[in-house]
């Protein structure tokens, strides 16, 4: 994790006030916080209890850190940028993943967070169980998995 970059792969609960002090400062009058949180229904199943993360570390973490890096590249004014993922069980409510970002300004603070989540759902492998009462199923199917730079940005 370089100095003004908070990237962790963690199995306790993601510490969402701790970041988004973090996240602050003393140039940057935007903070924006994406913070995805697991939910009791997925498609047309409902009654979901909860949500396992699975992710091989050694390829995950260096690959959320390209996501930070050509963030940096496409908003070069971004203070301080937190991408962070649960790994295990994670119960109906708690969060999976955050994703922060401080700019001086609030238009470059929301394209900077919406584009790391979407970039991390789209290039990093993460993978989602659901267990409901009488199942459970895999939430990431086989797909191609594009390079970080491939990943378009917002028109500016």
């Amino acid at each position: 994790m370089g100095h003004d970059d908070w990237i962790e792969l963690t199995s306790g609960e993601i510490p969402l006030a701790e970041i988004a002090a973090w996240v602050v400062r003393p140039g940057c009058g935007a903070v924006d916080i994406f913070c995805g949180t697991a939910r009791e229904q997925s498609d047309d199943r409902k009654g979901v209890e909860r949500l396992e993360y699975e992710a091989y570390e050694p390829f995950v973490v260096p690959k959320m850190s390209e996501i930070a890096t050509q963030a940096r590249r496409r908003w070069p004014q971004v203070g301080r940028l937190a991408l962070v993922h649960r790994v295990g069980p994670v119960v109906i409510g708690e969060a999976s993943v955050l994703i922060a970002a401080s700019t001086p300004h609030r238009p470059e603070s929301f394209d900077v967070v919406r584009w790391c989540i979407d970039t991390l759902k789209a290039t990093v492998p993460i993978w989602k169980r659901e267990i409901w009462e009488g199942g459970a199923d895999w939430g990431l199917h086989a797909q191609v998995l594009p390079e970080v730079a491939e990943v378009p940005g917002p028109d500016r």
